[in-house]
């Protein structure tokens, strides 16, 4: 597979990071809004919202559909946490992240319906996925989508969205997710070990980078997030899956050298891609 389409590089995702202005501020770095967590599954989107803001995005949201949500995170309490409704369409700008715990309701539907109309990009995950998968209306609401979207499945999550077998997308992942990418019109990332992204103008990249070490819940979520606040600070949807996805594995695999092979979470993969992340922006400091 690698002779075949080019390797992601750190070479390549560090020419996307730029350094900060001395007098920036916030409002800058973009806003992103995080839309998830039924009863049961608050930590999914939790998850997603810490790896954003540590990503660098300037502030982060967090829409909860769970009843018994949490009003904030005592261990980020810069995030702006609420119950939400389809009101989130209020926000005029930022970069929505949906599906990490949503479930698949009905006013999980009624959220992913208006997330699709929103007028900025869209990062669609986990429940999310399932729900297009399930509703053809959906499907049509973000084929014709205006602005940029990004979708994340894994093998199962690709299968269900293309009508397939999961068996059938791992025999041919370059084949499925070319197939996604054209029948939705978007940026995608199929997961999975050597993830692939397919890229809106219909390139294929190939990431090396992670190990058998991430196998572990919330790797996903912490993905998302990641990419949110990648195009929240400007990169296009494409560079934004190129970064995050290099950016992800490789934390993995440094973690992985310092003896976390079994038991790594994905909260520890948040706190050390925050220091990888540096460390590349950083090394293209003159």
């Amino acid at each position: 597979m690698s002779k075949r389409i080019p390797v992601i590089t750190r070479k390549q995702v560090s020419a996307f990071l730029g350094s900060r202005p001395r007098d920036s501020h916030k409002g800058q770095f973009g806003k992103v809004i995080v839309i998830g967590g039924a009863t049961g599954m608050i930590g999914a989107p939790l998850l997603a919202a810490r790896a954003a803001l540590k990503m660098g995005a300037g502030c982060v949201h967090v829409e909860f559909l769970a009843d018994n949500a949490p009003v904030f995170d005592p261990v980020l309490p810069e995030l702006m946490m609420r119950r939400t409704t389809a009101e989130f369409q209020k926000f005029k700008s930022g970069v929505l992240a949906i599906g990490c715990g949503m479930g698949t309701s009905s006013a999980a539907y009624t959220l992913l319906y208006e997330a699709l109309k929103h007028r900025d990009s869209v990062v669609i995950d986990a429940d999310a996925l399932n729900l297009i998968a399930y509703h053809s209306d959906l499907q049509d609401d973000l084929r014709i989508r205006k602005y940029p979207s990004v979708i994340t499945p894994h093998p199962g999550e690709a299968a269900r969205l293309l009508g397939c077998s999961s068996a059938k997308v791992q025999a041919d992942r370059i084949s499925a997710v070319l197939q996604l990418s054209q029948k939705f019109k978007c940026s995608v990332l199929l997961k999975g070990a050597d993830s692939l992204c397919a890229t809106s103008d219909g390139k294929l990249y190939l990431n090396r980078t992670g190990n058998p070490g991430m196998s572990s819940a919330g790797m996903g979520d912490v993905l998302t997030g990641m990419i949110a606040a990648f195009v929240a600070q400007g990169l296009n949807t494409d560079n934004a899956i190129l970064l995050a996805t290099y950016l992800h594995g490789a934390t993995g695999d440094k973690l992985a050298e310092q003896g976390l092979t079994i038991g790594m979470t994905a909260t520890d993969l948040t706190e050390w891609a925050r220091w990888l992340l540096n460390q590349y922006t950083t090394s293209r400091k003159p």
